[in-house]
Formats: C-alpha cells, sequence, structure tokens
C-alpha cells in the first residue's frame, strides 16, 4: 500500500497506540478499543490502523500493522511500548529504518546503548557506520 505517488521513501512514520474514548462497555464485558495507527507525518496521513481490545496487544498489533504497509525506505519511529527485537526486525525486513524509545526500565539495555553513545561521541563516531541529512 502506498499513500501516495513516491510512497513512504524519505518519510518519518509515526505508530502509535491509543485507547478510544468512550468505548468501555462495562456492563456486557467489553473493554476500551484500543487502535494502532501508522500516522505519515509530513501528509498528516493515517496509512493503516490495527484494533486491539487491551493496550498490552500492542506489541502484538504493531507487527500486524507494519504488514499491511510498504515502509521501503522510511523512518519508523515508535514509544517505548513497542521496543522489541521483533518489531526491530519486521521493521528492517520492510526495508525501513527505525527510531525506538527506550525507557529505564529496560535497564540493562539503557546502558548499553549509554555506553555506545559515550564511546561513539568521544570517538567522534569513527568507524561507526551512520547517516545524516
Amino acid at each position: 500500500m502506498s499513500a501516495m505517488a513516491g510512497g513512504t521513501k524519505g518519510k518519518l512514520v509515526a505508530i502509535d497506540g491509543k485507547t478510544m474514548r468512550g468505548t468501555l462497555a462495562r456492563s456486557i464485558g467489553k473493554t476500551a478499543l484500543h487502535v494502532v495507527s501508522a500516522w505519515l507525518a509530513e501528509n498528516s496521513l493515517t496509512l493503516g490502523q490495527v484494533v486491539r481490545e487491551e493496550k498490552s496487544n500492542e506489541i502484538t498489533a504493531i507487527p500486524a500493522l507494519l504488514a499491511l504497509l510498504d515502509l521501503e525506505g522510511a523512518t519508523i519511529t515508535i514509544d517505548a511500548m513497542g521496543c522489541q527485537k521483533k518489531i526491530a526486525a519486521a521493521i528492517v525486513d520492510k526495508g525501513a529504518d527505525y527510531v525506538l524509545a527506550l525507557k529505564g526500565n529496560q535497564s540493562a539495555l539503557e546502558k548499553e546503548v549509554e555506553s555506545f553513545f559515550v564511546e561513539a561521541k568521544s570517538a567522534a563516531f569513527r568507524d561507526i557506520p551512520h547517516t545524516f541529512p
């Protein structure tokens, strides 16, 4: 699926989940709907959505959403909920890059990332593959 001519190449696609207000129906045992969306920032356009009934299912909803989209060349952003190896691999498999948030509750990973950037900065990023505009 391509949102427009040229697809998503070089574009920023934000993936995020939101609980939909007014969808909770306790009287019939329904939890509030949780929608995970892919948002093409430059065009203010929703590329796709996957509905889940519980926020904890966002981790399973993100790969399902990624599978629906043509993301080659895009940069995908996801909050800390989506900071998962399988999600990162799914993004790379789609030919896209990613920026994943990392919270302090993943202390070992947080320390590894901090250490990487401290060392990279001290070496002025020499011998570290990277690009920038």
